[in-house]
């Protein structure tokens, strides 16, 4: 879970702070700092998932803009994936939504 919660973080990232012709944000750059394996890797340990949501969420509302927001076809199904994610109340609801949100942020690349 610690590897899709990460990689949702990186594209999410990447859709709202890349842009063509300068390098691409990596994983060990610094934007990624509060939303490395590791970090997401104590919350999963704790069972926060809470706090796992607030970081998802974080990342999801860059990317929701950088798609143009609810009133764009892109941005209205993040929007609509995300709200599955949002109210998952334990650690096993949250990994379906989760490898949906990570796909569909993968194929939007």
């Amino acid at each position: 879970m610690e590897s899709s919660l990460e990689t949702v973080a990186l594209f999410s990232l990447k859709l709202a702070y890349e842009t063509e012709g300068q390098s691409p944000i990596l994983r060990d750059d610094l934007i990624m700092g509060d939303y490395q394996k590791d970090v997401f890797e104590l919350l999963v340990r704790r069972g926060d998932v809470e706090a796992i949501q607030l970081k998802v969420d974080e990342c999801l509302g860059l990317a929701l803009n950088a798609l143009g927001g609810t009133d764009k076809p892109l941005g209205r199904e993040l929007h609509r994936l995300s709200a599955d994610f949002s109210s998952a109340k334990t650690m096993e609801q949250l990994d379906v939504p989760l490898i949906v949100i990570k796909d569909y942020l993968k194929d939007i690349q």
